[in-house]
């Protein structure tokens, strides 16, 4: 169903400021004030905002997820906002292109919607003096199936279906696989119009895997891979990209986080998970499935492991979670202050609360609170 438009005023307004905060280093007012109102040496946190700027200076670079891009716009206009002298710029190429960057040591941090590979953990040490690159989950929420197809308002679809879809077996609206998950539907003889990713990606990489898992039979790719596998459809650049091609086409389909199809005012897909009701695309039902994973790194290390088979009541099962990935030890020196202050608000309880307006998930709180005792102690 459409997302309210109380929803699309909300999402509009936080776009419209998240682009003017990446377009413009703001600045105001910071003092020596803390969140309990006493700061240690060498602190400094923005009254207003309780963001705890400490000796953050200079210019950022960091890349990766396209999916998080919404979300690191807020966090960029509001760490700048407060930590005068400080510029994020945070490009979203995709977790591939990301992690690239990060193990050739061109940016200081990357995003990634899916964890470290080991072998990608092993390069990372060549940057990483005496350390490696580690996953800190910081942003969640679903993988949206938006569509648009004239006269339906409404659409259930099922993990094979979406599979056949998605690898062009099914290639009509009028399919009898959708008309029956869709029984009160009056679906067109259109031809799908089916987008995908044409970079490496990590939403690609999720989709996969729910795919996988939820539809074994129909989905036969690999599962663990950013590139998009199936043959035939439309490809496109990103998530924006992607979203913008689905908005555009009648009888389009595609993936993509959440908050694009928001800002689009598009249609998503409720997924039929053998729950007693489909379950939509909404960052509280997110939530509820990214509740259940379970932390698969070690020590330092945050990388989850998520259930995209659930069947629970509520829980919506494509999902991703978006890492920041950094090195444990051997950041370097100039950059190592800005970053552990930006990624410290990322996670915060303040930081964190501006994701369910802009339609991403908050890390469930017990994740939250171990990633919050981590970023300190990188070096």
């Amino acid at each position: 169903m459409k997302l309210q438009r109380k929803n699309r005023l909300r999402a509009t307004a936080l776009g419209a400021l998240a682009v003017s905060g990446a377009l413009v280093l703001t600045a105001c007012g910071s003092d020596d004030n803390s969140d309990g109102g006493t700061a240690g040496a060498g602190e400094k946190t923005n009254a207003a905002s309780n963001i705890t700027c400490d000796d953050a200076k200079g210019q950022i670079l960091s890349a990766g997820s396209s999916a998080q891009k919404n979300a690191m716009d807020i966090w960029v206009k509001e760490f700048q906002a407060a930590c005068p002298g400080v510029e994020i710029n945070y490009q979203p190429i995709g977790s591939g292109g990301g992690i690239t960057k990060f193990t050739q040591g061109q940016v200081a941090f990357a995003g990634s919607d899916s964890a470290l590979k080991p072998e990608e953990v092993e390069a990372s040490q060549k940057i990483c003096t005496g350390g490696k690159g580690i996953n800190l989950p910081m942003v969640g929420g679903p993988v949206a199936i938006g569509f648009k197809l004239d006269g339906v308002d409404e659409l259930v679809l099922d993990a094979p279906t979406l599979a056949k879809i998605f690898d062009t077996k099914i290639t009509k609206w009028n399919d009898k696989a959708i008309a029956e998950l869709n029984p009160d539907a009056k679906l067109p003889d259109t031809a799908i119009q089916a987008f995908h990713r044409s970079d490496e990606s990590g939403t690609t990489q999720n989709l996969n895997k729910y795919l996988s898992v939820a539809a074994p039979d129909d989905w036969k790719f690999d599962a663990s891979s950013k590139s998009w596998e199936a043959k035939g459809g439309q490809a496109a650049s990103g998530s924006a990209g992607v979203a913008s091609g689905v908005k555009d086409t009648n009888g389009a389909i595609g993936y993509f986080e959440l908050s694009y199809a928001a800002a689009s005012d598009m249609t998503t897909v409720k997924i039929d998970t053998g729950a007693g009701a489909p379950v939509e695309a909404t960052s509280e039902n997110a939530s509820k499935a990214i509740a259940a994973a379970k932390v698969k790194g070690t020590g330092n290390d945050m990388a989850l492991e998520l259930d995209y088979a659930t069947k629970a009541e509520g829980a919506y099962p494509i999902i991703l979670v978006t890492y920041e990935i950094a090195c444990d030890k051997g950041n370097k020196a100039e950059t190592l202050p800005s970053v552990k202050a930006f990624l410290n608000y990322a996670i915060s309880d303040e930081g964190q609360k501006v994701l369910t307006d802009a339609h991403y998930a908050p890390m469930p709180a017990e994740i939250a609170a171990k990633v919050r005792e981590i970023v300190p102690t990188l070096s």
